[in-house]
């Protein structure tokens, strides 16, 4: 682990020849609300201009991902349906804000967020509840590994973020609707979650299935989770910045 250490902070250092730009300091938090090394979050807080362009890139994969989805669900629940693709969108636009120096707190909450559930629920539903048939293998792996990169994204925001309480309500408010019109209450047409494969019985989803409330289980306990790592990591940076 040492060896690795020392060439992720040689990485850092030629990273940080190319591109200069003041980062914020690490601020020495608890590894459970910021578990990445200090390395790597350097090394993507340098590369943020680039990071964006991947999530952005990524959104626009994801709107064409769900195209079929969009053409079935009306217009008015067209916001409630791509849930990665506006993470992607949330985290690039947060990197984007702060790398202008732009006051955009709701913005990390939703990047972060969105960054904790999906990045955590793709890979459960993928490799708990559906295997990879159906789905070409590279699609499949993919999403997997795409969606874990995006939890490890979350992890760079608390490095510029408050999480202050508003942000954080706006945030909790907006992924608990979509938890609810996902899962319990549509309001508008049917259940707007992702296409589940394991909900499929003769060419016809059944959402009646077990599948159907493992995944809601799932995002309700993600959302959750954001929510106290992002109110956790509110509080330590301020006990750190008090000691």
């Amino acid at each position: 682990m040492a060896g690795v250490a020392g060439l992720g902070r040689r990485l850092d250092g030629l990273v940080a020849r190319v591109f200069d730009r003041p980062i914020p300091d690490a601020e020495g938090l608890p590894r459970y609300v910021a578990p990445l090394p200090e390395w790597i979050e350097n090394v993507g807080l340098r590369l943020a201009w680039l990071v964006v362009a991947v999530n952005l890139a990524g959104t626009a994969f994801g709107f064409w991902y769900y195209r079929l989805q969009f053409a079935a669900t009306p217009t008015v629940m067209w916001p409630f349906v791509p849930d990665s693709p506006m993470a992607t969108l949330f985290i690039g636009l947060s990197l984007a804000a702060w790398r202008l120096d732009l006051d955009a707190e709701w913005l990390h909450a939703l990047a972060f967020f969105g960054c904790i559930k999906l990045g955590f629920w793709t890979p459960y539903v993928q490799l708990g509840l559906q295997s990879a048939a159906g789905i070409a293998d590279w699609l499949y792996y993919f999403l997997i590994l795409s969606h874990l990169a995006m939890a490890v994204e979350a992890f760079l925001i608390h490095r510029y973020a408050r999480f202050s309480v508003p942000a954080v309500a706006v945030a909790t408010a907006w992924f608990l609707a979509n938890d609810v019109v996902d899962y319990f209450w549509p309001v508008v047409g049917d259940f707007h979650h992702t296409v589940l494969r394991a909900e499929y019985v003769g060419g016809v989803i059944d959402h009646g299935l077990p599948a159907h409330g493992y995944a809601a289980a799932a995002a309700v306990v993600l959302t959750v989770l954001a929510v106290f790592l992002a109110l956790a990591t509110r509080i330590e940076k301020g006990a750190s910045g008090s000691a």
